[in-house]
């Protein structure tokens, strides 16, 4: 498949818009990315990046190659699962899309437990926001969405989809730590530091906010979790997450702990498992999608 060697060359040419940077990133030499471009662009007779002093670009020829590019590593990558299969190793790779909440915990938890089992599969984590995931499974850059949405519907074809409530985040040895479960208000008696405006779990507090008398500007923004997560850890404040995205049991983690939110203050969302429609996923992203639908239908509420 000498030609997969040529297409993984434009690919990684239009994913960092220079040829040096895609040379870089394949160990080869320019020129040899050079002579894989200008080969391929004199057999169809078209070329498909405008250059310029900045780098290089897709032009119209070019996004209908890198479309065709990509559908065949998705092909080819089945294929590969499905030969894997006759012999009994599974392999392939699975590209994921996902919203930040399931990268601390829950995405690690199911990627290690999958590979335990089959050490041959791949895995590409990509952390996107829920209206981005249609036009990743479109282009072929994902194969699985799972990105959260508080009140929107996915365009993309769904095969599971299960309630989110939200819960507090803070410091093992903070006051609302020994409560069981909390009202938004009681949060709110203490810093609070938000993800930013347009996350899900953000625009759950600002809907169950309205009207509040003790709704308020929050001490600290940020559009990392991971810093949130650092913040809350080091102080007395309390940000929040939805629920399979925070430490809540079985996660044990030594910095934080979580409690859910009362529904009656804040209601819940809806995480979203789908795919493009109309295309087959390969083995392994098939297998790796059946254990994810499991875990998360025995653990939360279908929509």
């Amino acid at each position: 498949m000498k030609y997969l060697t040529t297409f993984r060359v434009i690919d990684a040419i239009a994913r960092t818009g220079s040829i040096r940077r895609a040379a870089d990133h394949l160990a080869l030499t320019p020129s040899a990315v050079q002579r894989r471009l200008q080969s391929y662009e004199e057999e169809i007779g078209y070329e498909i990046f405008d250059r310029g002093p900045q780098g290089v670009e897709l032009n119209s020829a070019g996004e209908l190659v890198i479309m065709h590019i990509r559908e065949t590593f998705s092909e080819t990558g089945k294929l590969t699962s499905r030969l894997a299969d006759l012999s009994g190793m599974r392999r392939g790779e699975v590209r994921i899309g996902c919203s930040q909440a399931l990268v601390p915990y829950f995405l690690p938890r199911h990627i290690s437990s999958y590979q335990t089992t089959y050490p041959n599969v791949t895995f590409e984590v990509v952390v996107m926001e829920h209206r981005a995931a249609q036009s990743a499974l479109a282009s072929h850059v994902i194969d699985l969405a799972l990105v959260f949405g508080a009140e929107e519907v996915p365009e993309f074809k769904t095969l599971l989809g299960v309630r989110q409530r939200l819960a507090a985040v803070m410091a093992p040895n903070h006051p609302l730590a020994h409560f069981e479960q909390l009202r938004l208000r009681q949060c709110y008696e203490h810093p609070v530091a938000m993800p930013g405006v347009g996350f899900g779990s953000r625009a759950m507090v600002d809907a169950a906010l309205r009207e509040k008398s003790y709704a308020r500007q929050p001490e600290l923004e940020s559009n990392s979790f991971e810093y949130l997560k650092a913040h809350v850890a080091k102080t007395m404040a309390v940000t929040f997450q939805i629920e399979s995205g925070a430490p809540l049991a079985p996660v044990q983690d030594t910095y934080l702990t979580a409690r859910l939110i009362d529904i009656r203050d804040v209601s819940p969302g809806t995480l979203w498992m789908g795919q493009l429609p109309g295309r087959n996923l390969s083995v392994a992203a098939s297998r790796f999608s059946e254990q994810v639908g499991r875990d998360l239908s025995e653990r939360y509420q279908h929509v």
